[in-house]
């Protein structure tokens, strides 16, 4: 039976976080969960990443602030492409009217993520304050999107929250065969290139396991992200070389 967790830190808007070491533990109802309220303006939320926390709430509660351990990344070196998805990346690549933009659609892109159906969800987590808010994000340079285009459809994406070298993945969509698993390739072949380490993934799933994600200590996540910050960040634009990145 779950322990029963301490009470859970309320936040006034520019509020501090509680130290990360306060999260509530993996035997607790709600493992990884910091602090409950405050605000989603644009200080807060560079704050919060540059710190390990991030937001994710539904529609009804107030916003809630985590900071989990185990934390789930992707180490792009182990980035994980099946021989069947190596075909379908290779056939991408050479198709006229297939490409890989950035930043293009970025509104579009988070809208699709909030109404694309998950299994074992009946709702989003990207709500309308969620939307706002990384759009602010994007429009200061803080956030991008990650779009495949098919003969000049938006057909897949996922977008992210980037400072420095650090970047942490939020959600991706699909609305053709592995659409958003070639957005995804692409962002990883972009990291490689610019020598970005880890894209963090937040939550364990089954889907991310399989493609090479992998759990690694708060502590250790802390780290490559303040050694991410303290880099030159690169300029978010896709360059057709950086295919190469995921065939040495």
């Amino acid at each position: 039976m779950p322990s029963r967790p301490p009470p859970l830190p309320w936040l006034d808007p520019g509020q501090d976080f509680p130290s990360i070491s306060q999260a509530w533990g993996p035997d607790s109802p709600a493992p990884g969960l910091l602090a409950a309220g405050g605000a989603l303006d644009l200080e807060t939320l560079l704050h919060a990443y540059s710190h390990g926390v991030f937001p994710w709430f539904s529609e009804g509660q107030p916003v809630l602030w985590w900071s989990p351990d185990p934390r789930m990344v992707l180490d792009v070196a182990h980035f994980r492409i099946h021989p069947s998805f190596k075909k379908t990346l290779q056939k991408f690549r050479k198709t006229t009217g297939c490409e890989i933009r950035i930043d293009s659609a970025f509104e579009q892109v988070i809208r699709a993520c909030s109404s694309s159906p998950r299994e074992g969800q009946s709702g989003t987590w990207i709500v309308p304050e969620m939307v706002a808010a990384y759009c602010d994000l994007h429009q200061a340079g803080f956030a991008h999107s990650f779009e495949t285009w098919i003969n000049g459809k938006l057909v897949g994406g996922l977008y992210c929250v980037a400072r420095g070298k650090s970047v942490f993945g939020e959600s991706m969509f699909s609305r053709s065969s592995d659409a958003s698993k070639i957005a995804l390739a692409a962002l990883v072949a972009f990291c490689r290139h610019h020598k970005i380490m880890q894209i963090d993934c937040q939550q364990n799933t089954q889907h991310l396991a399989s493609l090479g994600a992998s759990e690694i200590s708060r502590e250790l996540f802390l780290e490559r992200v303040t050694k991410g910050l303290s880099l030159e960040p690169p300029i978010w634009r896709f360059d057709p070389l950086y295919w190469q990145e995921l065939w040495p």
